[in-house]
């Protein structure tokens, strides 16, 4: 598994619930790690033995912190990035979702190492969807829900999601847009973010 992915449970346990917390969790994963490198590479069994240690420190499902990672991922005041990569993609949220198709692309655009599920949008009628996450490594598709969770608020959607299961072409999310402008979202300017990375 790619260092991003163990970083990032690393970032959002410690951001969310603390040093002593994130301690606890790598003495009962007991992988021999203390921390996690982002650049660096590590077997699949770590990151789950991680997952799942973290699950039960905070006495939750894996699915259910899963999907928190997913929602810091694009909320969290502390990483900028992965929400700018995101909000590229549309003034709304359908915009947003229409581009989810080619987000795969996009991300070995930007770190070519980096491999992360394929997404498949389907519309069935107007504001109700469904999205395939096809990928090797099994309940992403709870991280890419958190994800569109974030991003739902970020643009001030009012969706209903849930997660269908799994079937030959990856897990299944449900999308229901209710409504579109439910509430204000986040401001988001491109050349003031461009700015701001430059600054």
């Amino acid at each position: 598994m790619h260092g991003l992915i163990n970083r990032s449970i690393q970032c959002f346990t410690r951001d969310t619930y603390g040093e002593q917390v994130w301690a606890q969790v790598m003495e009962r994963a007991d992988t021999g790690y203390v921390g996690f490198e982002a650049m660096l590479s590590y077997e699949d069994d770590v990151s789950y033995q991680v997952l799942d240690a973290l699950a039960l420190v905070l006495s939750r499902t894996r699915q259910e912190v899963m999907e928190d990672i997913g929602t810091y991922l694009v909320s969290h005041e502390k990483i900028g990035a992965v929400r700018r990569l995101l909000r590229f993609s549309g003034v709304t949220f359908a915009d947003f979702l229409h581009s989810l198709d080619e987000l795969h692309e996009r991300v070995r655009l930007a770190v070519p190492e980096l491999i992360v599920p394929q997404l498949t949008l389907k519309e069935h009628a107007s504001g109700r969807f469904s999205l395939h996450s096809a990928w090797e490594h099994p309940d992403f598709g709870y991280v890419v829900m958190g994800l569109l969770r974030g991003m739902a608020d970020d643009y001030g959607a009012l969706v209903f999601m849930d997660h269908q299961g799994v079937t030959k072409y990856g897990e299944v999310i449900s999308i229901e847009v209710v409504e579109a402008d439910f509430a204000e979202g986040r401001s988001f300017m491109l050349g003031s973010d461009v700015e701001a990375a430059h600054g």
